[in-house]
């Protein structure tokens, strides 16, 4: 990432929107927005399928596991101002293949870190999880608050948009689909 270009753009947006880049409260801004987005954008070049290493299980499990309300940060891409919120991924493994919970939660977090679409999140997720664990079915959802909702445009506060990607049973079959969403909704 080039930090020196970030800060130099940086300085240019405070001076086109009429602010003095060298008033006392701006001096180091360039710098701290180059240092943040270094943070937030660090899953730009990372492959999110490393983080799902599978194992199998000796009991060849093939039952639902859920992991749910994995809290992320992201960045829309289309107006570059934050949207977060909570994911939830449900898979059913195939002759046992199953990973661990927190490398799901890693999935999601370098899926995250980069210039984001809340559709294509579901979408990454849930294909690295079918690449690598082959499993029956997964059910990924994603519920976020959309700051370019919020702050700009209609400016609708605490709206949620939910997005899903469906693959294998769960597209199939709309009871092991309904058993997922009962889970997510019960009690928080």
């Amino acid at each position: 990432m080039d930090k020196k270009k970030i800060e130099r753009a940086v300085r240019n947006i405070l001076e086109a929107i009429g602010e003095d880049p060298t008033r006392e409260g701006l001096q180091r801004t360039p710098e701290r927005v180059a240092q943040m987005y270094e943070d937030i954008f660090a899953g730009t070049n990372q492959n999110p399928e490393e983080h799902l290493e599978f194992f199998s299980d000796d009991m060849d499990y093939e039952d639902l596991i859920l992991v749910k309300d994995i809290s992320f940060y992201s960045m829309c891409e289309h107006h570059l101002v934050p949207f977060f919120g909570k994911v939830h991924i449900a898979y059913i493994p195939k002759e046992g293949r199953i990973t661990g919970f927190s490398r799901l939660a890693r999935l999601v977090e370098t899926v995250a870190r980069r210039l984001q679409l809340q559709e294509r999140m579901n979408k990454m997720i849930a294909d690295a999880i079918v690449k690598i664990l082959e499993p029956l079915g997964v059910l990924v959802i994603v519920e976020a608050e959309q700051m370019c909702m919020t702050m700009r445009g209609i400016k609708k506060t605490e709206s949620r948009t939910i997005t899903s990607a469906v693959r294998g049973i769960f597209k199939e079959d709309s009871a092991s689909r309904a058993e997922v969403m009962n889970l997510i909704k019960g009690s928080d």
